[in-house]
């Protein structure tokens, strides 16, 4: 226990004046030229209709439209959670909740985080030689050893959870709007329910508090130069780099300080995803400054639209879910229908991916993990079972195949926390449990367990508006393999080495810079 200690202390004291004081830039002979950089940039709540290459109807992502004409796009991508911390824990594990233990939201009062037995891949590319950074949102924990610094980041810049876990001066649009952060004597406010109060959002560089609470009208700026800045100084460096960039976008709430897109008459919604879609474009316009050949840029997203939050929400595309919705209650984010789970996605290498490439190809953000292990020549932890595929032969090789079977775990919607509900088949779609979403009318889809399932055939059906007849020979033909799917992952995950989070809550772990003013307030380093 000496070691995160000793750790903590040294980061503490180097704070007096570098800009990145556990970052070793320093060059190394064995590395240079061998080990390909990775840049993943991760949009919170981006629908896969808000992705212009994927939808016409969207106009505000010219320079994601750009990557995808300069690279791969895949169609049937999809997050392996619908809400934050599971889908980022199975990006950074290669695993689903169920086994590295993470099956919902961590909160501001969370002691626990992602376990500390799982490795991420961050830890696995350092201890290959690797420079590691995280720009952004991270949620999967922020007291003592789950702090991003010790989960293999050499540098973190970014705001431990979502932007609307804490008030700002700077409220920017949300539904129901959330007021400012209380000063001075002020009483307590009368609060919408899900608008927070005591403290304040923090900005942490590395294991400080620099700003509190965060000035969310100059964040996407600050993102991108702290971005750029880290591929220009380890590109400088030769030595190999992983970038993840965790968007505060589409995530409400959506930053005010859009004039232009209020001049010129652009919804708050569209006016967001053209400052998100400018900041993805300042950080690829930096990869092909400094090491375009030698970097692979993955674009994708956490989970689908938050429905509730209606005209601040993101398209769904054609993914509406239209059996739900006639039902009551929402078809996105936190639901394991197409809209909540199948999330745009942007794969960019020049001279190795080939361009303009439209991949059809089942894939999930669980092949992030073992995809970026095996291009690093690295080895993936021992003694633990993965649910990621590598999708190197998808990516140079041409391949169509990705995976035949993709399980999708409740987040919040009916049913029991991470429990596998949903089952993917081909282009057949299981729904053992529905519901429990609130849509932004306000309703909630009543919680109905199906057995037998209900399944859809997606080839035909993308909107998931029909099931098939129960009687029918496609349904009868289809019934037994995802039944053998589902108790074959299940009896796999019984036999795994499994985590389980610590979900405990304690008011005295909130960040705080300063517990003497009123909402932890303390002026911006």
């Amino acid at each position: 226990m000496a070691w995160p200690f000793l750790k903590v202390l040294l980061v503490a004291v180097s704070f007096l004046g570098c800009l990145y004081p556990l970052v070793d830039f320093s060059f190394s002979g064995e590395t240079r030229d061998q080990k390909p950089n990775f840049v993943i940039i991760l949009a919170d709540d981006m629908g896969w209709g808000d992705l212009g290459a994927n939808w016409a109807e969207t106009k505000d992502t010219a320079n994601l439209d750009k990557m995808a004409a300069e690279g791969m796009r895949f169609v049937d991508f999809h997050a392996a959670a619908s809400t934050c911390s599971p889908s980022r824990a199975a990006l950074l594990t290669g695993r689903l909740g169920l086994r590295n233990g993470v099956p919902r939201n961590f909160a501001v009062t969370s002691v626990g985080g992602l376990p500390l037995n799982e490795t991420t891949l961050a830890e696995v590319l350092q201890r290959a030689g690797y420079v590691t950074g995280l720009i952004g949102k991270w949620h999967l924990g922020h007291h003592g050893s789950y702090h991003p610094n010790f989960r293999g980041f050499d540098y973190y810049f970014g705001i431990p959870y979502s932007h609307d876990m804490g008030c700002t001066d700077t409220p920017g649009y949300n539904h129901p709007p959330c007021p400012a952060c209380p000063r001075g004597g002020r009483p307590s406010r009368n609060l919408e329910k899900g608008c927070y109060s005591d403290v304040a959002l923090p900005l942490y560089e590395n294991l400080n508090i620099v700003e509190q609470p965060v000035n969310l009208s100059g964040l996407a700026q600050k993102y991108a130069e702290k971005a750029t800045q880290f591929i220009q100084r380890a590109s400088a460096s030769g030595r190999p780099f992983l970038l993840y960039v965790g968007l505060a976008h589409m995530h409400v709430p959506l930053s005010r300080n859009l004039l232009s897109a209020e001049a010129g008459g652009r919804r708050p919604y569209s006016a967001a995803l053209r400052e998100m879609d400018s900041l993805v474009g300042q950080i690829k316009d930096k990869v092909d400054l400094t090491s375009k050949n030698n970097t692979f840029l993955w674009f994708t997203g956490d989970n689908g639209p938050w429905a509730q939050k209606c005209e601040l929400a993101g398209s769904l595309g054609p993914f509406t879910g239209s059996w739900q919705t006639r039902q009551g209650g929402s078809s996105a984010k936190q639901t394991t229908w197409e809209g909540g789970h199948r999330v745009p996605a942007l794969a960019y290498w020049p001279n190795r991916i080939p361009i303009n490439v439209t991949s059809a190809a089942l894939l999930s953000v669980l092949d992030i993990f073992p995809t970026v292990v095996a291009l690093a020549g690295a080895s993936l932890p021992r003694g633990r079972r993965f649910d990621g595929l590598d999708a190197s032969e998808v990516l140079f090789g041409g391949a169509q195949a990705g995976h035949r079977v993709l399980f999708h775990p409740n987040s919040g919607a009916a049913g029991e926390d991470g429990a596998l509900q949903t089952v993917r088949l081909e282009q057949y779609k299981a729904f053992f449990v529905t519901g429990g979403a609130r849509a932004c009318d306000g309703s909630v889809g009543p919680e109905w367990h199906h057995e037998p399932p209900l399944i859809f055939n997606l080839d035909g059906d993308v909107a998931e508006a029909a099931p098939l007849e129960r009687g029918s020979a496609e349904y009868q033909r289809v019934l037994p393999e995802v039944r053998a799917a589902l108790s074959g992952v299940l009896e796999d995950i019984a036999g795994d080495s499994v985590s389980r989070a610590d979900y405990s809550q304690d008011p005295s772990v909130a960040p705080c810079c300063n517990p003497h003013q009123t909402a932890c307030r303390c002026r911006a380093a």
